[in-house]
């Protein structure tokens, strides 16, 4: 057996440092829009510099979340600013469900080789989530990894951090039987489900991201990157309004599941379907994969991205605030006493 013996380089091993470096002098000046006042470090850093400043009784709240598999679809349409954006909402979304302020941002980018062009396509999608909620993005980690993914391919993961005072953390602990559910409406599949959503269009239907469907108005492809919803500057706004009781962010696990993380001992959230309007994509999706209405509210959010739990005397404030901010809201049901549970939905 013949041995290569010829001079190896980072680069024979899949590893381009040119690559790395192209794509970070694309993805500076995009991520320099974010920055707020309390940022003291630069693209480059060993570490992102942030100055808390303006808290008296600091609570840090934190998340992390990657894209999942809507990835596929960004990969076969080739787009990939919509990702980007995709993951900063998300974790927005769920800290500002405990009433925290977003104030910076991390991603890591896994990918199998360095193309500039994808990874500033990325960042500038990350920008622009960070930019919606006044998050700065601070750092991040592109990782050249051949030999774990597949070519052409990446992992997009993202970890927020923001702030809240302590005696304003939104813990879903006051709510209490008459409570009202205001549901705000979500832009469509946002990031969960996407396995699924795969396995109809593409493996049962045979459709490619270019078909055309005229119940959607769009191309697959087009319906299936519509950009994960941000609720942050809208939550944000109704906090100065009412007195928040609990938030859900409405994720995998749909509204059966993720109602129930915040609801106490002894409460019962009792919603009433079809109270708000329900986007094409998800009737479609349930008539294409021969789909039971039960699993349907199991995966997906169903049109409504975030609850809100309030008392009844702050609904018409509520709702004007939220209407105010551009959100479409729907009254779509309550809490009542019981053995804590969701019903209505998922059951």
């Amino acid at each position: 057996m013949e041995i290569d013996k010829k001079q190896l380089t980072y680069a024979n091993a899949g590893v381009s440092f040119e690559a790395e470096s192209e794509a970070i002098s694309r993805l500076k000046p995009l991520v320099q829009t974010t920055y707020r006042p309390e940022v003291l470090s630069d693209v480059g850093s060993f570490g992102g510099l942030f100055a808390l400043k303006s808290y008296q009784e600091p609570v840090l709240v934190s998340s992390t979340d990657s894209v999942g598999t809507k990835l596929k679809v960004a990969f076969k349409v080739g787009r990939h600013d919509t990702v980007g954006f995709d993951i900063v909402a998300h974790c927005g979304n769920d800290i500002v469900v405990q009433g925290a302020e977003p104030l910076f941002f991390l991603d890591y980018i896994g990918i199998s080789k360095v193309e500039p062009a994808v990874v500033e396509g990325i960042v500038a999608g990350l920008a622009a989530g960070c930019r919606e909620i006044g998050c700065a993005l601070i750092g991040g980690e592109i990782a050249e990894l051949s030999d774990i993914y597949t070519l052409g391919e990446y992992d997009l993961v993202g970890t927020i951090v923001g702030a809240v005072e302590k005696a304003d953390v939104i813990t879903g602990e006051k709510i209490a039987p008459g409570d009202q559910l205001i549901g705000l409406g979500s832009a469509g599949l946002h990031t969960n489900g996407f396995s699924l959503v795969r396995r109809i269009l593409f493996d049962r239907c045979g459709y490619d991201v270019d078909t055309y469907i005229p119940d959607l108005s769009a191309t697959v492809g087009e319906a299936l990157l519509v950009s994960h919803k941000s609720y942050v500057r809208s939550i944000l706004e109704l906090r100065k309004v009412c007195e928040i009781k609990g938030i859900a962010h409405i994720t995998g696990g749909g509204l059966p599941a993720n109602v129930l993380r915040i609801l106490p001992d002894g409460c019962v959230a009792e919603i009433r379907k079809r109270t708000w309007e329900l986007p094409a994509i998800f009737p479609f999706l349930q008539a294409k994969g021969d789909v039971e209405e039960t699993e349907m509210y199991r995966v997906f959010n169903m049109g409504v991205g975030m609850v809100v739990v309030l008392a009844p005397d702050a609904v018409d404030a509520a709702l004007a605030s939220l209407n105010a901010a551009g959100e479409s809201t729907f009254l779509i049901g309550e809490v009542v006493a019981g053995e804590k549970g969701v019903q209505g939905v998922g059951s």
